[in-house]
């Protein structure tokens, strides 16, 4: 008998239920990313603008009789009432998020990105320009960082989006754009035939900024810069319109090439795969063409996109920084540092001593 109670007693302790586990901790959902502030000493205004060019149908949308681009300014304010702007919308968030093969984040992420510019500011003044092209696929709101920051700096900025040749553009009917030339980018002259596309793009663009904001812009001080193709452009845009200035090439290979030499300001900055003698051959045979004040940057340890916001929003994305690079804020600071010098030097005259004193990280030539 008392064996077989002391048996009961032990089944009975061995089977009572463990306490409870501590639940697991949910993972922290990603937060939106805040881009890095403005350096210059002026708050910055934007606005959108949509301009539609009847001379020419569009090369992507063959239901398009004119093209239709979508324009962002920036510029120098003064202390606006207005809201802080989007980043860009939700469904271009959505869209760009799927185009790019990004997952598991709310696909309205990049809406929520903490931009500085305010909507509806005042303009204060009449400015240089500067007109900003993106790399294929994205949209002209990843170069917001480098956009704000020369808005800040006293430079009117536009941005051009070119529709059908990223992942998504609103359009001025409320309607998003999407990537039509993405099926084509493997296509024989693909790249070529997209900087001619973007030189017109942007002459039609320059076209009509002189002649609606005057007051606004300096037109004897234009530049163009780019990202990818849109740094391609920016060399096809000056070879094809003499208004454009200085130009600036930020990581894209030159697919087009120059139909003679240029007089004019240029500066190269990228990854060490353009760098002299690296993979990519195109900057050799360009440089080799530049008759004028020619510059080139390299940033040891960049990566393609790191001219561009990625790197301040891969927190956001749930991506990590690439082993060895820059961190995003060291980023941000060369890309603006030696933009902004160049635009000084070259649209304002103001001789900068940058070039023989390159920033810590980079090789100059």
């Amino acid at each position: 008998m008392r064996r077989t109670l002391a048996a009961l007693l032990l089944l009975t302790a061995c089977s009572a239920p463990a306490p409870p586990r501590a639940a697991a901790p949910s993972p922290t959902p990603p937060q939106p990313a805040t881009l890095a502030a403005p350096t210059g000493d002026r708050p910055v205004g934007t606005a959108v603008l949509h301009l539609t060019d009847g001379s020419r149908p569009d090369p992507w949308n063959l239901d398009a009789e004119a093209r239709e681009l979508r324009v962002t300014l920036w510029y120098p304010s003064g202390e606006g009432e207005g809201e802080r702007a989007a980043y860009m919308s939700p469904r271009e968030s959505e869209l760009t998020l799927a185009g790019t093969g990004a997952a598991a984040v709310p696909p309205d992420i990049l809406s929520r990105t903490v931009v500085h510019a305010t909507t509806n500011a005042p303009a204060t003044g009449r400015f240089p320009l500067v007109v900003l092209s993106p790399g294929f696929t994205k949209p002209v709101s990843s170069l917001t960082s480098l956009a704000e920051d020369l808005a800040s700096r006293g430079y009117v900025v536009a941005g051009v989006d070119h529709p059908y040749e990223n992942h998504a553009t609103t359009l001025a009917d409320g309607t998003v754009a999407e990537c039509l030339a993405c099926d084509s980018d493997t296509d024989p002259g693909f790249g070529a035939g997209v900087v001619g596309i973007r030189a017109a793009d942007v002459s039609f663009v320059l076209d009509e900024l002189l002649k609606r904001k005057p007051a606004l812009i300096d037109r004897t001080r234009i530049a163009m810069a780019g990202q990818s193709i849109g740094g391609a452009s920016a060399l096809a845009a000056m070879a094809a319109d003499p208004r454009i200035d200085a130009g600036i090439n930020l990581d894209g290979t030159t697919y087009a090439r120059l139909p003679g030499g240029l007089d004019r300001p240029f500066l190269f900055m990228g990854t060490p795969e353009h760098a002299p003698g690296g993979r990519d051959g195109s900057w050799d045979r360009d440089w080799k063409l530049l008759t004028g004040w020619r510059h080139w940057i390299t940033v040891t340890g960049a990566d393609h996109q790191s001219f561009t916001d990625l790197p301040q929003l891969q927190g956001a994305l749930g991506l990590k920084p690439l082993a060895g690079a820059p961190t995003a804020a060291r980023l941000a600071e060369i890309t603006r540092t030696y933009v902004a010098a160049f635009l000084d030097e070259h649209l304002r005259s103001r001789p900068q001593s940058l070039w023989k004193a390159p920033i810590s990280g980079t090789t100059s030539g």
